[in-house]
């Protein structure tokens, strides 16, 4: 992690805060090799950026004080991603991915070569998505969360709900069988879909062209969700 995140809960003063977390625990101690005295980059979640001393630091506790928060985080980019539900290890790749990139809006959705057991996953419980988000806010010196919402029904979804989401952007569906290549550092307001391993199948691409969706390709390469989606979003945005 690049920056602790703290929340209003490890707060014991206004300048204060106190780590009991074991994982935060260990990364201090253990990777910034951290004594007492040392400066720590901190985050207050869904807030700014700053830093703090550490007071005292022991096996159970960080006591962190002298906390000033005085820097926005980086802005989010302006992009919504639709992902097909991947399987449960690639899912948490790619959930701390899209928020260390800088996504705000992510929903993750059915498609016809989603297998049914991934919806039955732990890591898509509330605790588990909040987990990976943290993480990847962490690596990525951002304060703010992404939103996660998950749809169960692709059809419903895109008749009813995705028009009226991706009425101010320019619509996305990463697609390789289309002569349409992938726009390049757009900085637009942007909608994209990105299929789960194996992609949309043509019925759905077509729903969502059918729904205002441009179908673009990445070139003759075909990746793996988590490849994929970091390179898009290099790709779209500079």
């Amino acid at each position: 992690m690049n920056i602790i995140l703290l929340t209003a809960a490890d707060f014991c003063t206004s300048d204060q805060a106190v780590i009991t977390n074991q994982y935060r625990l260990e990364h201090i101690r253990n990777i910034h090799n951290a004594q007492t005295g040392d400066r720590l980059k901190l985050g207050l979640l869904n807030g700014h950026l700053g830093q703090g001393r550490i007071l005292s630091i022991d096996s159970k506790q960080i006591t962190i004080g002298d906390i000033v928060f005085d820097r926005a985080p980086p802005a989010p980019l302006p992009l919504t991603l639709l992902l097909g539900l991947p399987r449960p290890k690639m899912l948490k790749r790619i959930l701390q991915t899209a928020a260390t990139l800088g996504v705000k809006k992510i929903y993750l959705i059915n498609s016809y070569r989603v297998e049914k057991s991934y919806w039955q996953t732990p890591w898509l419980t509330p605790d588990a998505i909040h987990e990976q988000l943290i993480l990847g806010l962490e690596q990525g010196c951002d304060t703010h969360l992404p939103e996660v919402t998950l749809v169960k029904r692709f059809k419903p979804f895109v008749e009813d709900e995705l028009p009226a989401l991706i009425k101010n952007s320019r619509a996305l569906v990463a697609h390789p069988y289309t002569s349409h290549s992938c726009p390049a550092q757009t900085g637009e307001n942007l909608t994209l879909a990105v299929g789960p391993e194996g992609g949309f199948i043509p019925y759905e691409v077509n729903m969502l062209e059918q729904c205002g969706f441009e179908a673009v390709h990445l070139g003759e390469r075909i990746m793996r969700v988590e490849t994929a989606v970091p390179y898009l979003i290099g790709r779209l945005y500079s």
